[in-house]
């Protein structure tokens, strides 16, 4: 059998996997809003458009939200709600800030809708959306969004800290987040790949570089031209806690291969990433990811309409928030 017909048949059993996983999640729909709100897409695309336009690095972190947001209680837009004196939500956890952003994306979004149809359209919908518009933006392949889901109320920043992987994670760490979330060790591989975008703070990553432990200073899995450069970017001893670095210095703002081609030649910028290598399974997908862009691409879609339905909140058990910053 040919590369082709091979690939051809792996992308059409990977859409009828992902159909009929959409079949299983019912109480989301594609289309949910054609009826109440059909301008609803329509309308977070073109402000996630414009913010693209203004800030290209923006459609990283609106991905990277979503992904933060259903890691903890679900894709329910809890991790958008700001915190009050009385509580401290997730957006503070270590494990957010200072590396989200692309909340302002969300709010001038949600105030676009409300005008269009109040009180219809979800925080954590629009959440989703856009992080599909982000994708389709930086030429990921573009997917339909199962949608229908409701807001939580709940927002605690120590939850964020205990659900989050951090990049520290080794591979059989992230496979166990990963499949406490329901997804399986090949999509944690797959949704790695979203780090072929984006950018990371030194802090990320600077113990591979200066403190690896206690006999070593510099991690040796590390590409030593690479830590070199990564050196120059986050000196030794620096106090600016807002110095950050690309994840993909080759093309950090387009959807490819580019991250998997970096963990093959030893320059996976976090231990999360370069750990991959270390466990056959996984370094066969890597290679695979690799080798085959449009395949990962359509399995990349696959995995982020799965991920998008963990824990996800429906009828009377969550809320359409006004705000997608305060609870009602």
């Amino acid at each position: 059998m040919s590369s082709r017909i091979l690939n051809n048949f792996l992308l059409v059993t990977l859409v009828l996997v992902s159909c009929r996983f959409m079949e299983l999640k019912a109480q989301l729909q594609v289309g949910f809003y054609m009826q109440s709100c059909g301008m609803a897409e329509f309308i977070v695309k073109n402000e996630v458009r414009n913010a693209f336009l203004r800030d290209k690095g923006l459609a990283a972190g609106l991905v990277r939200l979503h992904f933060h947001d259903c890691f903890v209680r679900g894709c329910d837009a809890s991790v958008l709600i700001d915190s009050t004196t009385a509580n401290s939500a997730e957006k503070d956890s270590p494990a957010n800030n200072p590396g989200l952003r692309g909340f302002e994306v969300i709010d001038r979004a949600k105030t676009m809708v409300e005008a269009a149809c109040r009180g219809v359209v979800s925080c954590a919908d629009i959440l989703a959306f856009a992080a599909r518009d982000s994708i389709e933006l930086t030429g990921g392949l573009g997917y339909d969004v199962p949608a229908g889901r409701k807001d939580g109320r709940i927002s605690k920043a120590s939850e964020a800290s205990a659900s989050l992987p951090p990049p520290t994670n080794n591979v059989s760490q992230l496979t166990q987040a990963f499949i406490n979330k329901g997804l399986t060790q090949e999509e944690m591989v797959t949704l790695s790949g979203a780090h072929t975008i984006g950018r990371s703070h030194c802090t990320s990553f600077s113990n591979r570089l200066y403190s690896y432990n206690t006999t070593t200073a510099q991690d040796p899995s590390l590409d030593m031209t690479y830590a070199g450069q990564l050196k120059k970017q986050c000196p030794q001893g620096s106090t600016d806690v807002n110095l950050v670095v690309q994840m993909n210095p080759s093309s950090p703002n387009t959807t490819d291969v580019g991250y998997y081609t970096d963990v093959l030649a030893n320059r996976g910028l976090h231990t999360s990433d370069q750990t991959l290598l270390t466990n056959a399974a996984t370094a066969n997908q890597v290679s695979q990811n690799a080798a085959n862009p449009m395949l990962w691409r359509s399995k990349f879609s696959a995995a982020m309409v799965k991920m998008g339905q963990i824990g996800v909140v429906t009828g009377t058990s969550g809320e359409i928030r006004a705000n997608c910053r305060v609870i009602n």
